[in-house]
């Protein structure tokens, strides 16, 4: 492969500093006015943590979050444990061909919208009222499919004969599963787990189609979005940026994970 010129090098350099720029710079001026001791959300007058004490004692702001909490930990639970038996399920019957696996990670590709439409639409024909609940199973059925896939990339490298042989030695499928696929697929597994976990702390769109009326059924998302209708202020950045930080460690422990899980 031919080298670059010191030129191009540097248009590159230059161009990738651009995007990083664009993208990233919001985030940091977000993160900083977090900080900001006067009320407007834009004018820097003094470093100040009066914004995140505020959180502590905002009543709607702390329903979202226990709110965020129950529906990330019990759909991340559901959808880990669906997901990982998805991913064995499908690593050993290959012959359903690339059908199935279009099925399986369809919403993945599905724009949001359209999946949030179709869940509210199905829970309406079955008379689901809206709460929690809804936005549990709607987390569920998106989070699966995260979940399954990180699982399917450790399963790739599996080695099935070890199966074979606990079967062969008279373990039942259930002791073959706990002491001899479980242990190899575990960080895979994890992995997942924080991803469905992530997703499902900063999702929005699905939760807003599939939620019920009032604090009962409201995230944390649902409520920095009815908040900023009133205009941005200080204590819609610190409790953005909290979300964020929280989302971040999760995403980055998941992708460690998952690197490690790949260069198996």
């Amino acid at each position: 492969m031919a080298e670059r010129s010191p030129a191009t090098r540097r248009t590159l350099w230059l161009v990738l500093s651009l995007v990083f720029a664009f993208l990233y710079i919001p985030i940091a001026v977000l993160v900083a006015l977090s900080f900001n001791q006067g009320g407007q959300p834009t004018v820097w007058s003094g470093f100040s943590l009066k914004w995140y004490a505020s959180l502590a004692g905002n009543a709607a702001i702390l329903s979202a979050a226990l709110n965020t909490l129950i529906v990330a930990l019990v759909s991340t639970a559901i959808a880990t444990l669906l997901g990982t038996l998805l991913a064995i399920g499908v690593e050993m019957r290959r012959q359903y061909g690339r059908g199935l696996e279009a099925l399986i990670f369809a919403p993945m590709i599905i724009p949001d919208i359209v999946l949030a439409i179709a869940l509210l639409s199905f829970f309406s024909l079955l008379d689901f009222t809206l709460g929690l609940h809804t936005i549990i199973l709607a987390h569920v059925v998106f989070n699966l499919a995260f979940v399954c896939s990180v699982v399917r990339a450790r399963l790739k490298s599996f080695d099935w004969s070890i199966v074979e042989a606990s079967a062969d030695l008279g373990a039942s499928a259930l002791t073959t599963f706990r002491r001899v696929t479980l242990p190899v697929i575990l960080p895979a597994v994890v992995a997942g787990a924080l991803l469905a976990f992530t997703l499902s702390v900063d999702e929005f769109i699905i939760a807003f189609f599939t939620a019920g009326a009032g604090r009962a059924s409201t995230t944390l998302p649902m409520q920095i979005y009815a908040m900023i209708r009133f205009g941005i202020t200080p204590e819609i950045n610190a409790l953005a940026t909290i979300v964020m930080a929280v989302s971040i460690t999760a995403l980055t422990l998941s992708q460690r994970l998952n690197r490690g899980v790949i260069g198996q």
